[in-house]
């Protein structure tokens, strides 16, 4: 005959508590794999989106910007304390990084020989200044009327500072007292009284 020992309601009371912590232990320690995937896909989006909230950093920003801008300018060419040219242009943008500067909204330049006596002035849409050696360059309805009375007319024109010469290999019309020429490529003083037209397409006096 088999007898069971009677079992105390404490003793049952432990027993329950046992299973229900190890039950509580399971679920906190166990992760199903599906789960898991789930939470590394979380990670992984995180830190994506960690990523592209860096700002890029991309090199030379702000070297097409102009470091200094003015309106209504004036700017003085000197050649060894000497008065060479005074420029007025409607805006300029100095760009000191790569040694230039910008002239728009229509340029006017005096220019003065070695004497600093004034000997011409050119009129223009747009130009630049070379920053190292002051030579200028002037583009669009680019005009010179010397103090002689002789005019020139063209679209690209440069001038040397040191030299006081001006050029462009560019189509020209000049008219002086003296006769009205056509061509292409010039060399000339500022002051239009010796230049020379590399390829005259046409030629003619004021009166013809």
């Amino acid at each position: 005959m088999n007898w069971s020992r009677p079992v105390s309601g404490e003793r049952i009371n432990r027993m329950f508590s046992r299973v229900a912590r190890r039950r509580r232990l399971s679920g906190l320690l166990r992760i199903p794999a599906a789960g898991a995937v789930f939470l590394t896909a979380i990670l992984l989006l995180a830190s994506c989106s960690e990523e592209k909230i860096k700002p890029a950093i991309v090199s030379g920003v702000g070297q097409d910007l102009p470091s200094q801008e003015s309106w209504n300018a004036k700017i003085v060419f000197t050649d060894s304390g000497r008065l060479t040219g005074i420029l007025h242009a409607g805006h300029i943008a100095m760009f000191e990084l790569r040694k230039f500067t910008l002239l728009d909204s229509g340029i006017t330049v005096d220019f003065y020989d070695q004497q600093q006596r004034h000997t011409s002035v050119l009129t223009a849409k747009r130009g630049r200044v070379n920053d190292i050696n002051h030579d200028f360059e002037a583009h669009q309805n680019v005009v010179v009327v010397s103090d002689s009375g002789t005019v020139l007319r063209t679209e690209d024109l440069y001038w040397s500072n040191r030299a006081q010469k001006i050029n462009t290999p560019a189509f020209v019309d000049i008219t002086s007292p003296t006769e009205h020429i056509q061509g292409h490529g010039l060399e000339s003083d500022q002051s239009l009284k010796h230049y020379t037209i590399l390829k005259v397409t046409g030629q003619s006096t004021p009166h013809e």
